[in-house]
């Protein structure tokens, strides 16, 4: 995949689940060698169950304000990655007056599944879990050679 990029935007529709798990998740793997930032289409209200199953894993996410496209301090990201329809058109939108490069992973939304609390549970894992896989592919991490 070649050198990461230095500036990643995740978008999803309301950056309550799903954006700022593929943030939290980016910022776990790279550690300070990304500026990585989530943005939605519509602010929301942080999801307790994303939170809960990125606890799972030791990601603490409690802490993340959402906030819109809008919001954006800074538009300068070498890659936006959307993970909504939503987004995507938003990503575009944005990207018309902005050099940088976007990708769409269409990624389910949990929030829309009913049931007990561990069916729910189940759902965002699962988005959790093709997160981390897409994000692994997307931007490896290379073994730190002995000096």
């Amino acid at each position: 995949m070649g050198d990461l990029p230095s500036a990643v935007l995740f978008a999803c529709t309301e950056n309550t689940v799903r954006s700022p798990m593929a943030e939290a998740i980016l910022k776990y793997l790279h550690g300070r060698h990304v500026y990585v930032d989530s943005v939605g289409v519509r602010k929301g209200e942080l999801d307790g169950f994303a939170v809960a199953v990125m606890d799972e894993i030791g990601i603490d996410i409690s802490h993340h304000h959402p906030k819109t496209f809008e919001d954006l301090e800074d538009a300068s990201f070498d890659l936006v990655t959307s993970l909504s329809p939503e987004a995507q058109h938003k990503a575009v939108e944005m990207t018309r007056v902005v050099a940088c490069e976007v990708e769409f992973w269409n990624t389910f939304d949990p929030s829309v599944i009913e049931g007990s609390r561990e069916v729910r549970l189940e759902a965002y894992r699962q988005v959790r879990d093709e997160l981390m896989r897409n994000i692994k592919k997307r931007f490896p991490v290379r073994p730190v050679a002995d000096v």
